[in-house]
């Protein structure tokens, strides 16, 4: 069975994004977390996305990285690039950038790709699809990426996520010289 990577970016005060319609830009990871992407941060990263062979990603997350990734160049780019992808929405029609939408229920989609022969999927980004991934037992490891920044307004990871008391266990832990604890959770 194939492997399910959670990957996040966390504040110390447990803020993930900013809230939707947002009134709080500050709160988007890419504005807190941006001065803290170093050598350590991106080593990290490139070695997550050569561990892969796919990506799982929502749509929010889906179209901000094929605007991203899309247009560069270099052994990581070409990488992300190639790489298939699957993409949980209920509003997309269809996809680009190598991504193939899911239909129909998400949880049995995931499990069934899961099932699939292949090596490990990544899923970067904590938002609605992950409620389902937890509550469905298809995680089998979470990377949260602590930054040293209290952000103050946004929303917190796993907010209003409805699934029940979910018990990990401390699997890793990675510091990088910029402050950034990686801790690697799997389930108990």
């Amino acid at each position: 069975m194939r492997k399910l990577i959670e990957s996040t970016f966390v504040s110390l005060d447990g803020i993930i994004d900013d809230t939707r319609p947002s009134t709080a830009s500050r709160a988007e990871p890419q504005h807190w977390g941006h001065p803290y992407w170093d050598e350590d941060h991106g080593a990290y990263s490139g070695n997550m996305i050569a561990s892969a062979d796919a990506l799982l990603l929502g749509r929010v997350t889906y179209e901000g990285f094929a605007e991203a990734w899309s247009g560069r160049e270099g052994e990581e780019a070409d990488a992300m690039n190639k790489m298939p992808k699957y993409v949980a929405s209920r509003t997309l029609t269809e996809t680009t950038w190598n991504a193939t939408l899911l239909k129909g229920d998400v949880a049995e989609e995931v499990a069934r790709i899961k099932e699939r022969p292949g090596g490990t999927i990544v899923k970067w980004g904590t938002g609605e699809l992950d409620r389902t991934l937890v509550e469905h037992g298809l995680v089998d490891e979470f990377h949260f990426w602590y930054f040293p920044v209290i952000v103050g307004a946004g929303k917190h990871l796993f907010e209003g996520a409805g699934f029940d008391t979910t018990h990990l266990k401390l699997a890793e832990v990675n510091q990088f010289g910029s402050g950034v604890v990686v801790h690697v959770y799997v389930p108990k």
